[in-house]
């Protein structure tokens, strides 16, 4: 049944916040917009449930699949249909009496005095890198007296600023006159929110590609700013309520739950937007490639399947980043893997086991990796190999559960996995989180939890003690040496600073300290120099997470077979982890340090610090139980909380593969 539409009743739930009167009036306005995609269609729609009876619309583009995270268009209905033409059968489809103007050639120099002909008020739909085409209907704008607003969706909240006749024009706002194309695009970034509270909220500051003409973007940002400008686009066009006009600009975020009014007279001229401007120029514009950032791979060139799932399956976590396994490709549906093991110089990785456990990891990844082309994958431990160079053969077949099935749930999240040393929040896992990671490990291991207030208090003071012999050995002073990339939030084979979890200061004094051994006994000796790292890095987050935790398995394991096994549970569990948003660090010393002692081994030159492991294996019998730190083969802390900042990444393809 078709219902007949009545515009007064389609609308009267406006009523209230408008008058019978305002509604009308509404109706005969007309606005332009310039763009339909994430801003401009939210924008339109909003008009129409207001009221507004009238609109000029304007773009060139179709929709694909990258704008279905933000525009209220995009569907698979309409994928490389022209979203003007979608987004006026969506507004006719609420108000069908709507008079629409459209201009599918979008908006030029040659046509804007066309495109704004009759209009009310212009509002600014267009792509924030469209700078030119926007100084052009700005301009004419002004030269015609429309008023004209700019909201921009910025993470999850909006910026609002109104270019009303007679006021600061957009050009005198902005400052954008001579300058270069980037320098444009900065200008217009940073003008848009001189008090930029949305901020905090970007976890990955590498998206914003000025250059590249690339950035994120949220659907609440685009809802957000809609709700924002159509509110504007109301009191200008009904003459209610204080309207304020550049250089005053407005501001809500809704992560953060703040908003700011900014004044800034003269724009982008004004001393603290030419502070901002500089300092922003330097982040965005003027910004090195982050170190290891080459490793990130491209698709090109992944053409067959083992290519993909060695491209994935290289993800795997290994100690220090140290990555130790190459493959050599034989054919189609067979490769090696060619591993190795750091213990000739890495006292983390007694007996090769870290290292192992990094395989086991690997192989693991392999496996979910080949079920998401639809294969299997069979492993082969190459029999009388040197153990310090595990060597192991593939072999992938067809797998009819494979597939048919939509794919491991784990496979997302095997480039996204990664290690926050940071405190998290302290409340406690879900009970659904908690029986999915303890599902997780299969039925050889059992996850042992340490998540009372008087166990975490027990957990930090352990690994307080243990990082006391991390940091005043030789023995790992060599390896921190060696792992740590300066001045770096990614690093392809390394650990970058960034990621280490010290603030700026504790960070610079740890690089002039590890220019040498001498330096660092200084300040062991003279300054107790490991206090506050200790504190920083061990003590606080260990309090500041949901729950410690150990991998128990129900044997434990003695061979390379074992610890490969053992690898693959520890990764289940990681991957689990990243999949449910827990974020999540290894803590191996207090097993590490343990290991020696009761293997009767010794690890460093200290006698003090011999000693002293010697008394936190005991302190870790009492705390889990001597059978479950014997049976452990993986221990850390896990929780919720924002991901890593800064992380390893990984080798690229080109140096994994062995010719």
């Amino acid at each position: 049944m078709t219902q007949e539409f009545d515009y007064a009743t389609a609308f009267s739930r406006n009523i209230g916040w408008m008058t019978p009167w305002e509604q009308e009036v509404l109706r005969g306005k007309r606005v332009a917009i310039a763009g339909m995609g994430g801003v401009g269609g939210s924008h339109l729609l909003t008009l129409v449930r207001l009221g507004v009876g009238r609109f000029n619309l304007a773009d060139l583009d179709t929709f694909e699949l990258a704008n279905f995270n933000r525009q209220a268009g995009a569907s698979l209905a309409t994928v490389g249909k022209e979203k003007v033409r979608v987004l006026a059968e969506r507004a006719l489809d609420i108000n069908p009496e709507l008079d629409l103007r459209i201009f599918d050639k979008g908006v030029s120099p040659e046509n804007n005095r066309e495109f704004l002909q009759d209009v009310d008020l212009y509002l600014d739909g267009l792509d924030f890198f469209a700078v030119e085409a926007r100084r052009a209907i700005f301009g004419m704008c002004k030269e015609l007296g429309i008023p004209a607003v700019t909201a921009a969706p910025l993470g999850m909240g909006t910026a609002v600023i109104n270019f009303l006749p007679g006021e600061m024009s957009f050009e005198e706002y902005f400052q954008l006159e001579g300058q270069e194309l980037n320098e444009q695009l900065l200008r217009f970034f940073v003008g848009l929110a001189p008090k930029a509270v949305h901020r905090h909220a970007l976890v990955d500051p590498s998206t914003i590609d000025l250059p590249g003409h690339r950035g994120p973007s949220t659907a609440m940002g685009c809802e957000l700013c809609a709700g924002a400008a159509a509110t504007q686009v109301l009191k200008i066009l009904l003459h209610r309520g204080k309207v304020w006009p550049a250089p005053h600009a407005l501001q809500y975020d809704a992560y953060s739950g703040r908003q700011a009014h900014a004044w800034r007279p003269g724009g982008n001229r004004h001393p603290l937007q030419r502070l901002a401007l500089s300092l922003a120029r330097r982040h965005f514009i003027g910004r090195p490639p982050a170190k290891g950032g080459a490793a990130r791979p491209t698709e090109a060139g992944l053409d067959t399947a083992i290519l993909r799932i060695l491209d994935l399956a290289r993800w795997a976590p290994s100690g220090d980043n140290t990555q130790p396994w190459r493959f050599e490709i034989l054919s189609d549906d067979r490769f090696v893997i060619h591993g190795s093991d750091t213990r000739d110089w890495c006292v983390y990785d007694l007996e090769g086991r870290a290292s192992q456990l990094a395989i086991g990891a690997l192989l693991e990844n392999i496996r979910i990796a080949a079920r998401g082309e639809g294969l299997s994958a069979t492993f082969s431990i190459r029999q009388g190999m040197d153990e310090t160079q595990p060597t192991i053969d593939v072999t992938l077949a067809e797998d009819a559960d494979a597939a048919s099935g939509t794919g491991d749930t784990l496979l997302p999240f095997m480039k996204h996995r990664a290690t926050q040393r940071r405190p998290l929040s302290t409340m406690s896992l879900t009970a659904s989180h908690r029986a999915a990671l303890e599902q997780s490990v299969g039925e050889a291991y059992t996850v042992r939890w340490l998540d009372q207030p008087q166990q975490k208090r027990d957990m930090a003071r352990l690994l307080y003690q243990n990082a006391k012999i991390r940091l005043t050995i030789k023995e790992a002073y060599e390896v921190h040496k060696r792992i740590i990339e300066w001045d770096a939030e990614t690093s392809a084979d390394k650990i970058p600073d960034a990621a280490i979890g010290l603030d700026v200061v504790n960070l610079k004094a740890m690089r002039w300290a590890m220019q040498s051994w001498d330096r660092v006994s200084f300040l062991n000796r003279f300054f107790a120099g490991t206090v506050i790292p200790r504190l920083i890095l061990d003590y606080r987050p260990a309090l500041h997470c949901a729950a410690h935790f150990l991998i128990v398995a129900e044997q434990e394991p003695t061979s390379l077979q074992g610890f490969l096994d053992a690898g693959g549970a520890l990764q289940r569990f990681w991957l689990t982890a990243a999949s449910l948003g827990i974020q999540f660090q290894p803590q191996m010393t207090p097993l590490i340090f343990s290991g020696y002692v009761r293997q009767g081994r010794r690890f460093t030159e200290s006698e003090k610090a011999q000693t002293q492991a010697s008394q936190l294996r005991d302190q870790l019998d009492r705390l889990v139980g001597k059978e479950t730190a014997q049976a452990a083969v993986f221990m850390g802390r896990v929780g919720y909380g924002p991901p890593p900042k800064a992380r390893s990444v990984r080798l690229g393809m080109d140096r994994l593969i062995k010719n």
